[in-house]
């Protein structure tokens, strides 16, 4: 199910769409009882968790700090939507929403505004955390586990603020998924249909417990070479669940202590080649260009993104990285000096 039409009001959107999710989820729970699973959730158990987590969903919209690297990319405004995870106020989001963020706010329905300051971003996973600077006063959602999630399960999509919507999707498989700006998850999530609203939004299982946080729209949800079928690729919670407490005390994990080069690639037929080349960066220094085709890194043969990303974490974040490239008919081999990306990053004063 797509979302509403806009041109209902929003509360009447959210109900109908609530009430038409309820309604699936609550028939996949039956089907499942009635083939030996375990026990459905009586419709008025399934009607409040729902709610409940629909609730839990805020829209979040940020600024970046003056100078960030980020802006190029990713603007200097942007909204999107997160998740109360905690009575304190703490919320998960899509750290990309809040990469260098100078000022962050959390919108609910209602057109309340709450101030909140960034906690964590998390170069590994992919997440961000944000803390409202006022009482939110709405439920928390309940953590659930994406591995248990079973293909073809209904599950919904939930965004925040005034123009939040929910809807029905399905998981459509699950994989390991490389991104090409040095970023790679194992047990990425991908569902159809497609939400354009993805940024930061909830994935929620039947139980309304958040299995996935909003990342992505995506042209092959389905995966495996198969022909095109959008979709949205969501980050597993499961990533979350053993850094929380590391997230909340460092601002990010160790895992996101890496080398960076500070490139954009791409697969195509087999091989691996720069797309972008971002200004001042390890690799522009070093004149990587776009159209090399990286052959090696570390002396590590690389067919893919995985296994280009993989190579080059695998070092000390900040070192020298040999990368063997073909350029044209050309073959060379640079030396590059590697940074740790979350010092290449800025922040707001005092953060």
């Amino acid at each position: 199910m797509n979302p509403l039409p806009s041109a209902l009001c929003t509360p009447l959107r959210r109900l109908l769409a609530g009430l038409l999710c309820l309604a699936a989820l609550h028939a996949a729970a039956a089907a499942q009882a009635d083939s030996g699973a375990a026990a459905a959730p009586s419709i008025e158990a399934q009607a409040r968790a729902l709610s409940r987590a629909n609730a839990a969903v805020v829209g979040v919209r940020a600024t970046a700090v003056e100078g960030a690297r980020s802006a190029r990319t990713l603007g200097t405004r942007r909204s999107g939507s997160g998740v109360v995870i905690g009575d304190d106020g703490l919320v998960l989001t899509i750290g990309y929403l809040i990469l260098e963020a100078e000022q962050v706010e959390l919108l609910q329905e209602g057109a309340r505004v709450v101030p909140a300051r960034v906690v964590a971003y998390d170069v590994a996973t992919g997440f961000g955390l944000v803390q409202a600077l006022a009482p939110l006063k709405l439920p928390s959602a309940a953590l659930g586990r994406a591995e248990t999630i079973a293909d073809g399960e209904p599950l919904m999509i939930a965004s925040g603020g005034n123009d939040g919507d929910v809807s029905i999707a399905q998981l459509v498989s699950r994989r390991a998924f490389s991104g090409n700006w040095e970023y790679h998850i194992d047990g990425a999530l991908f569902t159809a249909p497609p939400r354009i609203d993805h940024s930061g939004a909830g994935l929620f299982n039947g139980r309304g417990e958040l299995v996935g946080i909003g990342s992505l729209v995506v042209a092959d949800a389905l995966g495996g070479g198969t022909a095109r079928h959008p979709g949205n690729m969501f980050v597993p919670i499961d990533l979350l669940t053993p850094i929380l407490a590391e997230l909340r005390e460092r601002g990010s994990s160790r895992a996101s202590q890496r080398a960076w080069l500070g490139v954009n690639c791409v697969e195509i037929e087999g091989d691996v080649r720069i797309v972008r080349v971002n200004e001042d960066s390890p690799a522009d220094v070093a004149g990587l260009a776009i159209g090399d085709r990286i052959l090696r890194i570390d002396d590590t043969p690389v067919a893919t993104l995985e296994a280009l990303w993989k190579a080059l974490w695998r070092g000390s974040a900040e070192r020298e990285v040999v990368v063997e490239i073909r350029r044209g008919a050309d073959q060379q081999t640079l030396k590059l000096q590697s940074v740790d990306r979350m010092k290449t990053l800025r922040r707001a004063q005092g953060i």
